[in-house]
């Protein structure tokens, strides 16, 4: 091999490295998955979830990588997770599996007019999915963005890969970080719409709910699922047969599994899956930049929704609601909930309101996916 023919292989080698094929776009994205895995880490917003995803951001923004964009003879592992679990919307499912095995429906079945708020907290779904299409979004798109407000993961990823696929990445990323800043960006907006006397409301103990109960509510309210919003199924028929799983006390061990390493596993999946996707050549333009703005309008007037349908429940009921509960209509469980007991023990120490909060941020997770069932209904 003479001197030309080594500096030629040379040459071929060094063009095979990603030094030589670096772009800037990628060290953008390089700063956005480490500013997500810093709020993992120091701030502990949402780790399970946020560290993934950052960690996924970060390492497929490097060039040539055999992980979703570049193949020679590579098996693009980040895409097999991406396409077995979420393309075939398997990861979404078995995580609701996982959550109902974890969920106790006690207060909202000891106290069923709190389904009224989880409905009207779904209020900045449907102003967004409007104001989403005026600004030039498509009818699927602004369906996927609108679902955001709800602040349901699982609900919003299910939704996105039915309608608008290419969203998928900015649009469970908006989900997830709007999950994780409940606690910031709910406060605020609970003092403004309530007054010092309706923040120190009482409410009434909840009444003990038997075990007969919490095994027919799922059952039932499978049925009603079914019936009413029949796409949602997978979704809604996963996240109860995981709470009978629990409420039977017969399984125990698939209910620890469910919960437990189960749940773990698939979380790990959907973090780097998801952030897999967000290619720089894909996540550096105006639309899944302007949806993290329509994410936080949308999750800001779904907490105001709650809240509004409580005061306006107020107005035909002897015993009133605090209004505080309202905000937990959104289905950030349990986040939103415990922000209600924060925010009503800040006003009466002796006020306790996480167990009536419950109620509200139980059906908030029933009526995003309703939500999400009649867009699918509508434009699948």
């Amino acid at each position: 091999m003479n001197i030309h023919e080594v500096l030629d292989l040379l040459h071929g080698i060094m063009y095979t490295t990603g030094i030589f094929n670096f772009q800037w776009n990628l060290a953008i994205m390089w700063a956005i998955g480490a500013l997500f895995m810093y709020l993992a880490i120091a701030k502990k917003y949402e780790p399970l979830l946020l560290l993934p995803i950052g960690f996924g951001i970060f390492i497929v923004n490097f060039p040539l990588v055999p992980l979703m964009g570049y193949s020679q003879g590579h098996g693009e592992l980040l895409r097999i997770f991406y396409h077995y679990g979420l393309e075939w919307e398997v990861i979404p499912c078995i995580i609701f599996l996982g959550l109902g095995a974890m969920t106790d429906f006690g207060p909202l079945i000891a106290n069923p007019k709190t389904l009224l708020i989880g409905a009207g907290a779904q209020l900045g779904v449907f102003i967004t999915f409007s104001g989403t299409v005026l600004a030039g979004f498509t009818l699927k798109e602004a369906a996927s963005v609108g679902i955001i407000g709800g602040a349901d993961g699982p609900t919003t990823i299910y939704l996105t890969q039915h309608l608008a696929p290419q969203l998928l990445g900015p649009n469970a990323l908006a989900a997830y970080s709007y999950m994780a800043m409940v606690p910031l960006i709910q406060p605020p907006i609970m003092k403004l719409l309530t007054t010092e006397k309706e923040r120190k409301i009482k409410m009434k103990q909840l009444r003990v709910v038997t075990k007969q109960e919490k095994i027919l509510f799922p059952l039932v309210t499978a049925g009603i699922i079914t019936l009413l919003v029949p796409s949602v199924t997978p979704l809604m028929g996963m996240f109860m047969l995981g709470n009978l799983m629990k409420e039977s006390g017969v399984v125990g061990r698939l209910t620890e599994t469910a919960q437990g390493s189960l749940m773990n596993i698939v979380t790990i999946f959907l973090g780097i899956s998801v952030g897999a996707t967000m290619h720089a050549d894909n996540f550096l333009s105006w639309k899944p930049l302007f949806i993290f703005g329509l994410g936080l309008i949308d999750f800001a007037v779904c907490t105001m929704g709650g809240i509004l349908t409580v005061k306006i429940m107020n107005l035909f009921l002897k015993e009133k609601i605090n209004p505080l509960i309202g905000s937990a209509g959104v289905s950030a469980v349990p986040m939103a909930a415990r922000v209600s007991q924060v925010m009503g023990m800040k006003e009466d120490k002796t006020n306790y309101l996480l167990m009536h909060a419950m109620g509200p941020n139980l059906a908030g997770v029933i009526g995003s996916a309703a939500a999400a069932g009649m867009f699918i209904a509508m434009f699948d």
